[in-house]
């Protein structure tokens, strides 16, 4: 066969073999447990150093799918329904003051604190794209003045492919591929309907940015370079990230990808980025790991 790359990692016929034996000697333990064993044996993995089970499985089902691979039946198959976020109430009671007339406000990390259903059950009732459980490495925050919860601001794992990020950082695919996992993307940010607080929005933001790399290292143990966001034209202007000094470096194609096709959705985002070191180019560009 001719080789195949798949997430990143080439699969040739000898590679095939020693996939199917690993398969094989696994076989009555799952699709689960056979993609973890052959990540321990391939020693792939993450920069954090967690296995990299999902990529190590979308590599199995894709190879399965092409008639390449005996491979057992999923043992479960999950509903295809969204996640349930309990609703929980909160006061709503307008605010609407200068920033200098709240309490202190703060920002807290809640993932994996008694804070998250909050911030899932905000983010699900009030933000226009609804809670997403979020795959991969993230993490959540909320905003507080004083104790009354003001916003929320999520970030994931950043977008595989910018035109325009690529070519702010100078990076060449192979490179890219590389050290993507040095930037997370601002998935969510939402500033409660009843909060009408100008400038708010680039206090909070800013607040965020002061702890979010040293945050992420204490998670995921390696360090952050740069943030991303996509900024829908046509429904907001992106003024607290502007306010909060990112940069507008281009603007997506109005794609989106599922597995592995490309969409079209039409609808146009602005791409912010947000250097988190003074040498963020070349340390994006670093190609020597």
């Amino acid at each position: 066969m001719e080789p195949l790359t798949i997430r990143n990692r080439t699969i040739t016929a000898k590679d095939l073999k020693f996939i199917q034996v690993v398969v094989h000697e696994h076989w009555d333990k799952g699709r689960t447990h056979i993609s973890r064993v052959l990540c321990q044996k391939w020693n792939w993995l993450q920069p954090s150093g967690r296995l990299k089970d999902m990529a190590c499985r979308e590599v199995l089902l894709t190879l399965y799918r092409k008639g390449l691979l005996d491979y057992p039946s999923p043992r479960y198959i999950p509903p295809n329904k969204k996640k349930v976020v309990k609703k929980i109430e909160v006061d709503t009671t307008p605010i609407f003051c200068k920033v200098t007339e709240l309490k202190p406000v703060t920002v807290k990390m809640v993932r994996h604190t008694k804070l998250e259903p909050l911030y899932d059950s905000l983010v699900e009732q009030y933000h226009y794209l609804g809670y997403v459980q979020i795959v991969g490495n993230h993490l959540k925050y909320m905003a507080f003045a004083g104790n009354i919860p003001v916003a929320c601001i999520g970030w994931g794992s950043a977008a595989w492919a910018v035109q325009s990020r690529e070519e702010f950082v100078g990076w060449s695919k192979s490179v890219k591929n590389k050290n993507l996992h040095f930037i997370i993307n601002n998935t969510r940010y939402l500033v409660l309907p009843w909060v009408t607080v100008k400038c708010l929005a680039s206090k909070v933001l800013a607040l965020n940015i002061k702890r979010i790399s040293s945050d992420w290292l204490k998670v995921y143990n390696y360090p952050l370079y740069m943030l991303e966001t996509f900024v829908e034209q046509d429904r907001f202007k992106g003024t607290c990230y502007k306010a909060s000094n990112w940069i507008r470096v281009g603007q997506t194609k109005g794609t989106s990808k599922k597995g592995h096709k490309h969409l079209k959705h039409g609808k146009i985002k602005d791409v912010y980025l947000y250097p988190l070191n003074e040498n963020f180019k070349r340390l994006l560009a670093d190609d020597t790991s």
